[in-house]
């Protein structure tokens, strides 16, 4: 099977400023493809790859900064993606993302999610109200307590202005294992919409308990840190996907990783992160096609293992 690294992609495709300029081999894929799931607290359906904008939508305001960022999001849309998750610890991300939905005349064509971090009742309405503004919407999707500072005060918020109208669903998020106990307490006591948390192929800490938690009581899941920061293309690096990976539509070591994931039933939606839109229409093809079943969750697992 022909296999292409992220380096022969974005070679093959590039991108010049406000041009949209992917290679046909990458935007062959039907939208309406796109694998999504329900939200078990409505019933709602999400495509099942979205965004993270930590790091990448940090960006100034020159067009040079901003142009792959909007191609993202085209992309994105195009490609049937629809989370865009964001926080006001991502510097400017928030703002970024709101002009360039708006600039793109697609604000209206995604799910956005956002957090609240910061201690204190007027401090978290305060921060979450600059949220809104910087991210230009009325209603925000999705909006969640940041590694899980002052949770307790800010839910009440949360619950309040959703009974309002004001955000949609409730969320919890952390990126480290260590919180996985906390966050499943709050799986069990079903007090959120959303659970977002860290989760790869060499992570697996949320396979223990945390996933069928959130699955048994109706808890979304957003997955983050799903290629470990990065470091697991380092361990591929130079290295051939198994021939049996093409069992399973994957085409690149992106797929591989996203594909194990997603394979999960718990998981609603998982949100790599990337200011390349070679990069984002790899993402977006791991929501296609055929998962992975235990038998080939096992061999990934074991090839993993080997590697490592």
């Amino acid at each position: 099977m022909t296999v292409f690294s992220r380096r022969a992609l974005i070679k093959m495709v590039g991108y010049t400023a406000g041009a949209s300029l992917l290679s046909p081999l990458l935007s062959f894929r039907d939208p309406s493809a796109m694998m999504q799931r329900a939200i078990p607290s409505t019933g709602e359906k999400l495509p099942v790859v979205g965004l993270g904008s930590w790091l990448q939508f940090d960006v100034g305001s020159a067009a040079s900064e901003r142009a792959p960022l909007k191609e993202v999001l085209v992309r994105m849309n195009q490609m049937g993606g629809r989370m865009i998750d964001s926080s006001p610890m991502y510097g400017r991300a928030e703002e970024v993302i709101g002009d360039l939905t708006a600039e793109t005349g697609l604000a209206d064509h995604f799910f956005y999610a956002t957090k609240v971090w910061t201690t204190g009742r007027e401090a978290g309405i305060a921060q979450m109200e600059s949220s809104f503004r910087k991210m230009r919407r009325k209603t925000m999707d999705l909006m969640q307590v940041h590694n899980l500072t002052d949770y307790d005060t800010h839910l009440k918020t949360l619950n309040t202005w959703k009974k309002e109208g004001r955000i949609r669903y409730t969320g919890a998020t952390h990126y480290a294992v260590s919180a996985h106990a906390a966050l499943e307490r709050l799986a069990k006591a079903r007090a959120v919409d959303f659970l977002q948390f860290n989760y790869s192929i060499r992570v697996r800490n949320a396979e223990k308990s945390l996933l069928n938690a959130a699955m048994d009581n109706g808890i979304a899941v957003v997955i983050n840190e799903p290629f470990d920061s990065g470091s697991l293309f380092g361990l591929v690096k130079g290295k051939q996907l198994p021939d049996w990976a093409s069992d399973y539509a994957i085409k690149s070591w992106a797929q591989f990783f996203l594909k194990y994931i997603l394979s999960h039933p718990a998981v609603t939606c998982v949100i790599p992160g990337t200011s390349d839109p070679a990069h984002l229409a790899d993402n977006m093809g791991a929501g296609h096609g055929i998962l992975p079943d235990e038998k080939g969750r096992e061999k990934m697992r074991q090839l993993m293992e080997q590697l490592s």
